[in-house]
């Protein structure tokens, strides 16, 4: 089994951080996509700009929310859910800033292994207030 690096390390913190916050206190969260209600555990922190084709959105804490897997996975690729997605995106933050980030979805960021350090630090902290508020 590889390693985890600190860009994984700090995705996979993310993910989870995001579904966090999504929950209600007793730890349930809507999926974005599909709005199936399901515990935060059985939910994936789905990305809007895809993290494999955007290292610019990848870590970008606007690109992920809660998402059933069923949406994030074959939803995204084969079904509505990324035009549903859209449409939250754009409830959320407006069209303007979805269209940003559609528009560059293909720019990069550099960031480098101090900087994944302190985003990990930062997001584990907010885990931890989120997994107390939730109770686990």
């Amino acid at each position: 089994m590889a390693k985890a690096t600190p860009k994984s390390k700090c995705l996979k913190a993310l993910q989870l951080l995001r579904r966090l916050e999504s929950a209600d206190d007793e730890g349930y969260c809507a999926c974005v996509s599909c709005g199936e209600y399901n515990h935060y555990k059985q939910m994936d922190g789905g990305h809007f700009i895809a993290k494999g084709c955007s290292s610019f959105w990848a870590l970008e804490e606007e690109n992920v929310h809660a998402q059933c897997k069923g949406c994030n996975g074959f939803g995204m690729k084969n079904g509505v859910a990324a035009y549903q997605y859209q449409k939250f995106m754009a409830r959320k933050y407006g069209q303007e800033f979805v269209d940003n980030m559609i528009e560059t979805r293909r720019d990069s960021k550099k960031r480098f292994v101090a900087d994944y350090a302190d985003m990990l630090k930062d997001l584990n902290a907010r885990i931890k207030i989120e997994q107390d508020r939730v109770g686990g």
